[in-house]
């Protein structure tokens, strides 16, 4: 039987470990770092599954006051088939409608076997391309013009 909750401080190494399990960690972002801010910030979290005692998937969630936002959500590789992933995305649906979220949005890279998943379960493709930037570093080129 699997298991829902909330991550606790304890859980971030086996948490860090599926993701990594999965290929959702990039060597641009410190997972570590990203597990420590959703658990100290009010408006994320981080959630786990467990089965047989062992931390078999994970999902992060957030809400930006406009749009709830879910990142990392894996399961383990050898866990995988037993409704884990989609338990998780329901508590993480749950958390953000505890918070009064109007809507839920995530992003897949670029060839995600992911796709077929969420379509399944019913989530549309958004027709919106994503730009980013970093805070901490200078952009490309240097500085924007003010």
């Amino acid at each position: 039987m699997i298991s829902i909750r909330p991550a606790t401080a304890a859980d971030r190494d086996a948490a860090v470990g599926i993701w990594e399990a999965c290929g959702l960690t990039r060597p641009w972002n410190d997972p570590f770092a990203d597990f420590q801010r959703a658990l100290d910030h009010v408006a994320s979290t981080v959630i786990v599954a467990e089965q047989d005692a062992r931390i078999v998937g994970t999902v992060m969630t957030g809400f930006d006051g406009h749009r709830g936002w879910i990142y990392y959500l894996g399961v383990a590789p050898d866990r995988r088939g037993r409704s884990a992933a989609r338990q998780l995305l329901e508590s993480a649906c749950d958390w953000l409608r505890l918070c009064d979220c109007p809507k839920v949005e995530l992003m897949l890279r670029a060839g995600n076997p992911a796709e077929q998943f969420y379509e399944h379960l019913g989530w549309e493709r958004q027709d919106v391309h994503v730009f980013g930037r970093w805070l901490d570093r200078a952009p490309i080129g240097g500085e924007p013009p003010l």
